[in-house]
Order: structure tokens, then sequence, then C-alpha cells
């Protein structure tokens, strides 16, 4: 399985293709450098370098690339676990179709839910530059080979599923993205974006707000909100006590469709909400 994160490792940060590398679980702080590692199956890591897995999804027999998001308190195992099994699920529906590629972003492990949720929506936050700078070698590689006429161009779709506290990532890293890398907007790279019990303001994806990128980057954006979820219900009623007085866009869905993108002349991004019962 191959993925992209910001956890630090043990030893040096600096990159070594083929290197072992391990998580360091009892550093959590966000780290400014972005590795780029293949879970192998005995369940080793080997760090291989942003050309070596952008060059490998690119000869992947899988027609698609879904980016998976993880939402807090989920630690490396559980990224693998829950991305594995999203890939079974893709496998069982068309084989060679989408191919899984877990984010992991650095959550707490601190004892208590209150204390997990205020640390990691900080750590949501701080690994945006990282995850921005991953997005620019993206970009990067995609033009060398365009612009190489012996390397055909990467004509796979790339969509993304962020789940939970994984859409604040989602929305800080292309906030930062645009306004420290891109001169022109954020470009349209993604096919679809599933925004899954966003933990979020449902305000977020108006069109004045940050989150508007999130629809400028994308040809469609789904929300799937359910009003019975308990664990946004307790997320609104942790942001109350410091002040914040916002439904969770995962909760109620967007809080003014009116002001969601829509499809247009000058744009291709469209708005969906799900909502489940």
């Amino acid at each position: 399985m191959l993925f992209v994160t910001n956890r630090f490792p043990k030893g040096s940060i600096r990159t070594r293709i083929n290197r072992i590398f391990q998580f360091d679980l009892s550093n959590n702080a966000p780290s400014n450098s972005i590795f780029f590692c293949r879970r192998n199956p005995n369940e080793t890591i080997t760090e291989i370098g942003s050309k070596n897995l952008l060059t490998e999804l690119k000869n992947s027999p899988y027609k698609q690339i879904l980016l998976y998001i993880h939402g807090f308190s989920n630690m490396p195992e559980a990224v693998f676990a829950a991305a594995g099994e999203f890939q079974q699920l893709c496998n069982a529906k068309q084989a060679d179709e989408v191919l899984v590629i877990p984010i992991i972003w650095p959550c707490d492990n601190d004892f208590g839910i209150i204390q997990d949720y205020w640390d990691d929506q900080k750590s949501a936050d701080q690994s945006a530059p990282a995850f921005a700078r991953a997005l620019c070698h993206f970009l990067t590689w995609r033009e060398s080979n365009l612009n190489n006429p012996d390397s055909d161009p990467c004509l796979k779709r790339i969509n993304v599923l962020a789940h939970s506290m994984g859409n604040r990532v989602l929305r800080e890293t292309l906030y930062q993205w645009d306004k420290y890398d891109l001169s022109d907007g954020v470009p349209l790279v993604f096919r679809n974006t599933f925004l899954v019990a966003a933990d979020i303001k449902n305000e977020s994806i108006h069109r004045n707000e940050k989150g508007k990128l999130i629809s400028d980057s994308a040809r469609n954006v789904v929300v799937y909100f359910a009003s019975d979820d308990l664990a946004l219900r307790g997320s609104k009623v942790t942001n109350l006590k410091n002040k914040i007085a916002s439904r969770r866009l995962g909760h109620s869905g967007p809080e003014n469709m009116e002001l969601t993108p829509k499809m247009s002349m000058s744009s291709t991004a469209t708005m969906s909400t799900m909502s489940t019962i």
C-alpha cells in the first residue's frame, strides 16, 4: 500500500530512498517534512520518495486514484486498516478501477477524547503546509511528464475522500497551497471530492469561505451528512465551550445551498449533498 505522511519517523527526517521507515508514535507534532512510502505485505514500511511513488501510481493498472484523508484520533495502523477495507470494497465493485492512497497526518494519543480533539484540530491546521508541498510535487511531476516527448502524461482520475477532521486538513491544505504556492488560483485537479461526516463549520464551503477552494479544485463535490451523527453533535458542544457557535457540515449539510458554488460558464464545479437517515 502506497501512502503519504507528515508524521515524524524514528531517526532522521531526511529522505533516504529505500530505508526502513518507522513511525515515532510518541511524537505527534506535525512535521514540515513530507514522506512518500510503501507499506509492504509483511507490514514493514519503505520510504520510496515522491518521484517513485508518483511513477508507481502512473504505471499501476488502476484507472483512478482515491486519496483518503482520515479523521481525528486515528493512529497509523487504524488508518491502514480503514484504507484496506476501502480497497477491498473498491475491488469488489470493479477490479483495477480505484487505488486507495491514505494520507496520514499526526493525531494525538493522549487520554481523554476532549484533549485529543483540540490537539488534533491544531495538528490538522499545522499539517497543511506539508501536504500543500506534496501537491506542489505532484504539479511539478505532471508538468515534467507533459514536457517530455518520450513520456506519456498520467491520465488517471484523482479523487479525494475526507472523513471527519480530515476535511479540516483538506480545507487548510488547499488554502495554504493557494496562498503561498499558486499565482492563478487552485487548479482543477480532482474529479470527485467526497466530504464524509465533515467536522468543519457548515458555512465552510460557502463562496466567501476558505472551503470554496474545495469546489475550485474538484469537478464534483459530494457532502454526506447525518442529523443523528452523535460524534458531530459532541463536536458542536465541544466547540461551544470555546465560544465557537456553529453546526458541523457533516451534521446538517451546508448552511445555505444558495451560497455554495454551482456550475456556471466559468466553472465546472458542482455541489451535491446526501443525507443518511
